[in-house]
């Protein structure tokens, strides 16, 4: 298991400027029609809200003075005004929820399809964990932004420079003393900010350390429980819950005190404001309507400075998350298909070739996976590679996948260099069935149908008859439309590696790799695989990593492989004959 050992997909930056938050207006560009319906939605509500101080000292001013239906009428203005509020807010919430509903959905989409394009070499030394918690978590968080911290914002912006404009005209003197509580207040929120950014950084960080530590448990939860390591791994997950909230409470922390010393500075510069305009009232200077309005329009300045402390707080975490999002969606695929692709030719003979090959991978860059390889198989010709562990046999397959290319030398398909064509073009070509096949938490017909996704049923029940799978299959309690459970978890190594070969068998490419597992199967699941794999094999240039004696008698020629190089290759008698490695290693692996 990987614990912090494990490398990030990108080293995190230092700080996540607030401009960030840009790389989202793309997104949001997409909905435009939403967007401008919730802009004319915030300016109905800002208007109505700074529509109701006015109303307010028409009621004092003119209601209590001539009494009757000048006060009815008053508060009837009153009313109107906060129907037209509360109406112009609903469908403000509305039209900006939904806004970021649909631009949080588009990010994920694109950052999803962007994360499963990328090489093997990305994935390899990343955290699937915290790829997920990136996709989840720090979506989430802009989620809030886009559909609620960012109607806040630009409310609060508006209703600020609206009061304040307001103020000027009801009370210049007053509002010249009430606008030096505004720099004090937008003092601290900048300088707490700054903090604030690598603080919430740091804290997405951990949650995405705790969120992959989990996944990486669940993925393994039946080694954890055969070796009854469940204390540890709770222990373990707590103490990264534990990193991950003392980390948000440094956050907490930082945002309460900013935004405490906000409120206090604004709503203090409020109140001794309002002293001078008491003693103005109580000196015949202003009315108190005058007053009134003064008041309801300073209140609502701060309450939107205020508010604006605490949005800029959640802008700076959104910022940290949009940041590390970011870092993904830059991430450059280091295996992309070339801007004019080369087509293979139709129909593809299957001729491989490896032309003085060397390759190490990035993790292990003083050790080669392959040096100086040569290797060229015919078209219909079985080849198996046989070899110890780390002699290179499944570098072969991952450069012929094209999930790596290699440093120095040439692959060739049919004689086209492998680098020049589309690597979905050159994967459509090959069928791969590994030791340890991939089944998804789905129908066993979809499983099989993952080979070509418009294969009909017919199709697909005369590749479970082929591969030897109908005997299980029908079984099953619905059939092919059983679901398998995760990870195929209802059935047996053998059954699982049927649904693998069913699907290549439909898949129906000219080139087939096999990394033949039948190693740790009991005998009469061998014997069913084996006479898939025969059936799968027959007419097709098949590449196979070696584990039993069989294959390697069925093969036209074996491969000895031995840290990256070709050591020998001829029929199994030939090679026993010569002795060397191969001759150990058959006594080893292929003959009890």
């Amino acid at each position: 298991m990987t614990d912090s050992a494990a490398a990030s997909p990108a080293p995190p930056s230092a700080k996540a400027p607030i401009g960030s938050l840009s790389t989202l207006w793309p997104f949001v560009r997409r909905h435009l029609g939403l967007f401008v319906a919730w802009l004319v939605a915030l300016a109905a509500s800002s208007a109505a809200t700074l529509s109701l101080p006015p109303a307010f000292k028409t009621m004092i001013d003119q209601g209590f003075a001539e009494g009757g239906g000048a006060i009815d009428r008053a508060f009837v203005l009153l009313f109107v005004v906060a129907v037209a509020l509360a109406l112009a807010t609903a469908a403000r919430f509305f039209f900006v929820s939904l806004l970021g509903e649909r631009v949080v959905a588009d990010l994920r989409q694109q950052l999803y399809a962007h994360l499963i394009g990328l090489d093997a070499g990305f994935h390899d030394r990343s955290r699937s964990g915290e790829l997920v918690s990136r996709l989840t978590a720090d979506a989430e968080l802009l989620r809030s932004v886009v559909g609620s911290s960012m109607s806040v914002a630009l409310r609060s912006s508006v209703t600020v420079i609206g009061s304040i404009g307001m103020l000027f005209v009801t009370s210049p003197r007053l509002a010249a003393y009430a606008l030096v509580g505004i720099p004090l207040a937008v003092l601290p929120i900048v300088i707490g900010g700054r903090r604030l950014q690598k603080i919430s950084r740091a804290s997405q960080d951990r949650v995405a350390d705790a969120n992959a530590l989990a996944a990486e448990t669940l993925g393994a939860v039946r080694t954890v429980q055969a070796h009854a390591r469940e204390p540890y791994e709770r222990g373990r997950f707590g103490a990264a819950l534990k990193v991950a909230v003392a980390t948000a409470r440094k956050r907490i922390g930082a945002q309460a005190i900013v935004t405490a010393v906000a409120i206090t500075l604004v709503f203090g510069a409020i109140v001794l404001v309002l002293w001078s305009g008491a003693h103005d009232v109580v000196g015949g200077r202003m009315s108190a309507g005058t007053l009134g309005q003064f008041v309801l329009y300073a209140l609502i300045a701060g309450g939107s400075v205020g508010a604006l402390a605490e949005v800029w707080n959640d802008l700076q975490r959104a910022a940290g998350g949009m940041g590390r999002i970011s870092e993904l969606l830059n991430e450059d695929n280091a295996i992309a298909a070339p801007a004019q692709p080369q087509a293979l030719p139709a129909p593809v003979r299957g001729e491989l070739v490896f032309e003085d090959v060397g390759f190490h991978y990035p993790q292990r860059a003083d050790l080669p996976a392959l040096e100086h390889f040569n290797l060229r198989v015919r078209p219909g010709e079985t080849v198996a590679l046989v070899g110890p562990s780390g002699a290179g046999k499944s570098t072969v397959f991952s450069l012929l996948l094209r999930f790596h290319d290699p440093q120095t030398g040439t692959v060739r398909v049919d004689g086209m260099d492998a680098r020049l064509l589309d690597p979905a073009a050159l994967r459509e070509a090959i069928a791969l069935v590994p030791q340890q096949p991939t089944i998804f938490a789905a129908s066993a017909r979809d499983n099989i149908r993952y080979g070509r996704l418009q294969a009909d049923d017919a199709e697909v029940e005369t590749a479970v008859r082929a591969a030897y799978a109908a005997d299980f299959i029908d079984d099953l309690p619905q059939g092919l439309d059983t679901e398998l459970g995760e990870r195929g978890a209802r059935l047996s190594g053998g059954q699982q590696q049927r649904i693998a070969i069913a699907r290549a068998l439909l898949k129906d490419a000219p080139i087939l790799l096999l990394d033949e597992a039948t190693s740790a199967l009991d005998a009469q699941s061998e014997r069913a695989v084996q006479q898939a794999l025969e059936t799968l094999m027959r007419g097709r240039t098949t590449l196979v990593i070696a584990h039993r004696l069989a294959t390697v008698l069925k093969a036209d020629r074996i491969v000895v492989m031995d840290r990256g190089r070709i050591v020998a290759e001829g029929t199994h008698d030939e090679l026993l004959a010569q002795g060397g490695l191969y001759a150990e290693l058959a006594k080893l692996q292929f003959l009890d």
